[in-house]
C-alpha cells in the first residue's frame, strides 16, 4: 500500500528544510566573520596614515580602474599585492615606488588607457603607499597570484 503525504508531512518537512538551511547559514555567516575579523586581517597594524590611505584610495576612486582583492575594475591592474610584485619591503620605498610610478604615467594621450594625474600631496602618497602595503600584508589564501604567466 502507497503512503500519501498529508499536509501536516509536508508543512513539517517545509518548516525542519528551512529550519536546518537557516542554521547551516548563520554558522557559515560566523565561521566567515570569524575568519576575516581574527585570521585575515592584524587590525592593530590600521595605523593612522593606513586609514589617510583608504581615504585617498577612496575620494579619487581607484577602484573605478583598479581591483583590490579582486573587487573592482579590470581596467588597470590589481592592486591589492602590487608592493610584493615591485619587490618593496618597507614604507619608504613604497612610497617611492608609488610615486615615481604615478608620476611616470603619460597623460593626454587620445585613444591610449592612462592614469589622471590626482596631483597628490607628500602625506597623500605615502598614505596610500602605506594603504597598499597593509593590503598587501591581509591573508588572502593567495590570492591574488603573484606572477605574470
Amino acid at each position: 500500500m502507497r503512503e500519501v503525504m498529508t499536509k501536516s508531512m509536508a508543512r513539517n518537512i517545509f518548516y525542519g528544510g528551512s529550519l536546518f538551511f537557516i542554521l547551516i547559514f548563520v554558522g557559515l555567516t560566523a565561521q566567515s566573520h570569524r575568519y576575516i575579523v581574527k585570521e585575515s586581517t592584524d587590525v592593530s597594524t590600521l595605523t593612522d596614515s593606513v586609514v589617510l590611505g583608504k581615504h585617498v584610495w577612496e575620494k579619487h576612486a581607484c577602484i573605478n580602474c583598479h581591483t583590490l582583492l579582486g573587487e573592482g575594475a579590470y581596467f588597470a591592474p590589481e592592486l591589492a599585492n602590487v608592493m610584493t610584485r615591485w619587490g618593496v619591503e618597507d614604507a619608504e620605498g613604497g612610497y617611492e615606488m608609488l610615486r615615481s610610478w604615478m608620476e611616470s604615467m603619460p597623460t593626454g594621450i587620445e585613444g591610449r588607457r592612462q592614469m589622471p594625474a590626482f596631483d597628490l600631496t607628500e602625506e597623500e602618497y605615502r598614505g596610500l603607499a602605506d594603504f597598499l602595503l597593509w593590503t598587501d600584508s591581509i591573508r588572502a589564501q593567495d590570492w591574488p597570484p603573484n606572477d605574470a604567466g
